[in-house]
Formats: structure tokens, sequence, C-alpha cells
């Protein structure tokens, strides 16, 4: 299989700009959820760049996979945490007992999801541009 990091990394940053222009639009859900995925694919590319394999679309369970190649930060795991509850309720009306997911994420849930992409994303970076 050819390592592919780079495409997901810049996936990845892709994004995160997208979840930007989500959040500045008033689409604080698709905010959160692009924010998600950028973190997904950032932590992919290390998986990528190690030669191993990625399942699943939990941070949390991605990043607990890498934990004996490299160490992470108690803050990375707090930030996955929070990511992982924007992966599928954002998107679906039918996990909520009424309403649509626009109703329920604010500017302020899109503004954490961002900045919490963003540190996964630069620890990411900082793996990639090291050795190996």
């Amino acid at each position: 299989m050819a390592e592919r990091s780079r495409d997901w990394f810049a996936q990845a940053l892709r994004d995160l700009e997208s979840a930007r222009w989500q959040a500045e639009g008033g689409f604080f859900e698709w905010a959160c959820f692009a924010a998600q995925q950028a973190a997904e694919k950032a932590v992919k590319a290390v998986y990528q760049k190690l030669g191993a394999e990625a399942w699943g679309h939990s941070v949390l369970n991605l990043l607990e996979g890498l934990r004996e190649q490299v160490e992470v930060d108690h803050a990375i795991f707090e930030c996955a945490r929070l990511l992982d509850r924007f992966y599928t309720p954002t998107r679906y009306p039918d996990l909520w007992a009424s309403g649509s997911p626009k109703e329920f994420y604010t500017r302020e849930d899109a503004a954490d999801a961002i900045r919490c992409a963003e540190e996964i994303i630069r620890f990411c970076d900082g793996l990639l541009a090291g050795p190996g």
C-alpha cells in the first residue's frame, strides 16, 4: 500500500478551513462535524506515515492506538473526546427527540471544535515532520 500521509494531512487542513467557513456562515453543526473530520484525518495521516492501519472514526480511539509508538498529551485526548461528540449527532435529526441538529449547536461549540481540531492538527504535524 502506498504511503499517503501528505494526502490525508492536506485533506485535514482543507476540512479545518471548511469548519472555519461553516462557523462564519452560522452553520455551527457542520463546523463541528468538519472540525471532527479534520482531526480524524490528521491522525490517520500519522498512521499512514507509521505504516499502520487506522480503523474507525473516533479520534480518541485512534489516538489511543498511537500510544504505543508516540507520547500523547492529556490535553490532546481531551480535545479528541470533545470532537468525537460531534461525529454523528451533528448530522442526523433522528438522534434528537425533536428538532434538527441546527438547533442544538452554537457559535461557542463551533469555536471549541475548531480550537481542538487545530491542537490535534498541530500535534500530528509535529509527528509527521519527525523522523521516519
